[in-house]
């Protein structure tokens, strides 16, 4: 029987420790490049000096950014602790790269109104509920249709940063155009029931558990792709969801139309979104288990009841900030502390 390849056993560790596509090909691109950095030589007779000097080589040499850098040194470790179940001991000698602190880019009320009045379809709902809900793009696109409760007008969120679970604001406001989406989706999802094709994948190994759930319409992807391509863990041919190259590529066109001077990109309509809120009076434990961060300065937040709750997308032309405080709060004017906020700034309505 041929002995498997390296790379082969990394990628099968990788899935049983249930890490995401995205990461396992991160992780098998790092190590291809540290075997070719030493020649070829085997890592199994590569050791901590080894790794030094690799990872040395990418801050001096290629001038990587300390998370580049970090990333490279995690999936070496991997390879080392859960391949070959070595330990190579704390790599003291690299010299690391500067970690950089930039200022997150945060586009103004009016900035994300002119900004999403240049998308249409697809991409203006997706970047509409990135700032509506402050979701990362990627748990966007990965929502399935169970995920949207429009009764409780909220979002759960699976398997996010650090495969947390959380649930978020769905905003009023995007209820009808997503309900019409899920119109469309199902059209598709019939078409392909009729012809015997499609399904989607769906985590770990619940398919055994339940063999309808791929082909169920609660697992179907709220925002699928067009066509069907192979699931590199199954080999079946699946229906994915929209790659997030075209919602990247339609945001970097929306920011040259609109005028824009900022590097905006996805992820600035999710700072948006929390300096907004903050700004409107949300206290910053309740901003911070609706983005999902966990932080041990602040105390373990307590679960936060999102009744009454209003997204920054529903707040309209008219709503003032008292308006917006009155929803969040419960009182006029005055945040969670009990401080007086200002009243005066007008909340554009998001197109």
């Amino acid at each position: 029987m041929a002995t498997p390849k390296l790379l082969d056993v990394v990628r099968d560790r990788l899935r049983a420790h249930h890490y995401t596509v995205r990461t396992e090909k991160a992780y098998l691109q790092w190590i291809r490049r540290y075997i070719r950095f030493h020649a070829g030589q085997h890592p199994r007779d590569l050791r901590s000096a080894e790794v030094e000097r690799f990872l040395t080589h990418l801050a001096v040499e290629r001038r990587v950014a300390a998370a580049t850098q970090n990333q490279a040194l995690a999936a070496i470790l991997f390879l080392y602790k859960k391949v070959y179940d070595v330990e190579i001991g704390w790599v003291d000698g690299v010299v690391r790269a500067k970690t950089s602190e930039h200022v997150p880019v945060v586009l103004s009320r009016e900035e994300v109104a002119r900004l999403l009045g240049f998308m249409t379809g697809t991409e203006w709902l997706v970047c509409s509920l990135l700032y509506g809900s402050g979701i990362r793009l990627t748990e966007c696109l990965e929502l399935r249709v169970k995920d949207l409760r429009f009764d409780y007008k909220d979002i759960t969120v699976r398997a996010g940063k650090g495969s947390k679970d959380r649930v978020t604001i769905l905003p009023a406001r995007l209820i009808p155009p997503l309900q019409d989406q899920l119109g469309r989706v199902r059209a598709v999802f019939d078409a392909d029931r009729e012809a015997g094709r499609g399904g989607v994948a769906v985590p770990h190994a619940l398919h055994r558990k339940y063999p309808d759930a791929p082909v169920s319409w609660g697992w179907q992807y709220v925002f699928p792709s067009r066509g069907l391509c192979r699931d590199p863990a199954s080999g079946r041919w699946l229906r994915s969801h929209v790659d997030q190259r075209q919602i990247q590529r339609a945001m970097q066109r929306a920011v040259r139309q609109s005028g824009l001077v900022q590097h905006a990109s996805c992820h600035t309509l999710r700072h948006s979104f929390a300096t907004h809120l903050l700004e409107s009076g949300y206290d910053i434990r309740t901003v911070q288990e609706l983005l999902g961060h966990a932080d041990v300065n602040y105390l373990p937040s307590r679960t936060m009841s999102r009744v009454g709750l209003a997204s920054l997308i529903d707040t309209g032309m008219s709503a003032t900030r008292r308006d917006i405080v009155r929803v969040l709060t419960g009182v006029s004017g005055t945040r969670a502390d009990g401080r007086r906020v200002d009243t005066g700034q007008a909340c554009p309505a998001v197109a």
